[in-house]
């Protein structure tokens, strides 16, 4: 079988990988996305990689994924907040569905709080990661992604391409969470949301700002739930003390306990994982909070403003395999 390839390269390497009919995933600056030709591809804008000299900032290369067609020709779609609940029924009944999803769109939220209960959700695999930008852009540039058969740019809309796979052949979806709970007071959520006010800290009604105040919390540490063994995070955008608001990366869930993750050693050298992966993306919060620009953090990919592994998640890698029966 082909395997998927990834490699950060020039914008002429990319246009002509496009142009002989290869099937893509492409991440990178904007300015660059709209130089490439319409093709056989996905995008969205990120200017952060890990490529296979280390972490880095880049405007001026991308970061190509070939997606293999052995089993037929991936299908490309986009999917708006009325039809996302589809996209794992309309995946391939044996391959993987890659998805690019724009930050701070209503769909990100959507896709956030829904996707559980999307249907074939865990049956059908479906992974990917969140558009974003330069850090020092947010707020004024909009993340964007890209379906390439038509070069069309959105900002409210995901981009998916349906791959099947071989009958002798399967994807599998693994996820590396540095994050665990610590030891901590259990917090509540009165409602489902991207930021919260009002919570309970063992039972007791209180607001989350006061608590990260009053604990003189490392607001690098996200809120983590133990969903039956398995760490997913909730990372913290910022406090707003005078509002009594904290803002978040991805929503809490009102039917759901968390505790501050236990504390990490951020300066640590990132642990190897993940080298034969197919497919790989990184946070931009262990790009940013672990300094990764320059060191290596093996498999390659785009460091994302949220990963998907079926569900968003936050402060992981995610990684797709593609296995033999």
């Amino acid at each position: 079988m082909n395997t998927l390839q990834n490699d950060l390269v020039g914008l002429d390497a990319a246009a002509a990988l496009i142009r002989a009919g290869h099937f893509l995933m492409i991440a990178g600056d904007e300015a660059l996305l709209r130089r490439l030709p319409a093709g056989n591809w996905i995008g969205g804008t990120i200017p952060y990689f890990m490529g296979s000299d280390g972490g880095q900032v880049s405007r001026e290369r991308l970061f190509v994924t070939h997606i293999p067609a052995d089993a037929g020709a991936p299908e490309i779609r986009s999917y708006d907040i009325t039809s996302i609940d589809h996209v794992c029924a309309d995946g391939p009944s044996n391959g993987f569905s890659l998805i690019i999803i724009p930050a701070f769109s209503a769909i990100h939220s959507l896709y956030a709080r829904k996707a559980p209960g999307f249907e074939d959700m865990f049956i059908k695999p479906v992974v990917g990661w969140v558009a974003g930008c330069h850090v020092d852009d947010i707020g004024q540039v909009a993340p964007l992604v890209v379906s390439g058969p038509g070069l069309d740019f959105e900002a409210e809309r995901a981009v998916v391409m349906h791959v099947p796979l071989l009958p002798e052949h399967y994807a599998h979806v693994r996820i590396a969470n540095a994050m665990r709970q610590g030891g901590g007071e259990v917090l509540r959520f009165p409602e489902t949301g991207f930021s919260a006010g009002r919570c309970t800290v063992d039972g007791v009604d209180t607001t989350l700002a006061s608590y990260l105040e009053a604990r003189q919390a490392d607001l690098r540490l996200p809120l983590v739930a133990d969903y039956g063994g398995a760490s997913v995070n909730v990372s913290i955008k910022g406090v707003d003390r005078a509002a009594g608001r904290v803002d978040f990366y991805a929503p809490v869930f009102d039917d759901v306990a968390y505790r501050l993750a236990a504390p990490v050693d951020f300066s640590a050298d990132p642990e190897a994982g993940g080298e034969t992966a197919l497919w790989s993306c990184n946070c931009i919060l262990n790009y940013l909070y672990c300094g990764l620009e320059g060191r290596r953090a093996p498999p390659g990919g785009p460091m994302t403003f949220g990963e998907i592994a079926y569900l968003l998640l936050n402060q992981t890698q995610v990684f797709l395999e593609i296995e033999t029966l």
